[in-house]
């Protein structure tokens, strides 16, 4: 059994902008359109905690630039 998502990062991957599901231990469990009308449900009454920029998302961010990563924006979902 998959562990439940704990994080959904919004950030700039080529020109459009992704939202991807990472778990308490930030591991990517899912990637998506950011557009989708399920990242407005997921994110209604959150708000961002922080950017990518941080050091704990080094190593599950590694494959994106820093300037992505420091325009991100982290949410940490109910669960």
């Amino acid at each position: 059994m998959q562990a439940p998502a704990k994080y959904l990062v919004i950030i700039d991957s080529d020109g459009a902008a992704t939202a991807m599901l990472f778990n308490a231990q930030r591991v990517r469990v899912a990637d998506f359109d950011a557009g989708t009308e399920e990242v407005a449900v997921m994110t209604t009454g959150l708000a961002p905690m922080s950017t990518a920029g941080a050091a704990e998302w080094d190593k599950a961010l590694a494959g994106s630039t820093a300037k992505a990563r420091d325009e991100a924006v982290v949410y940490e979902l109910d669960v």
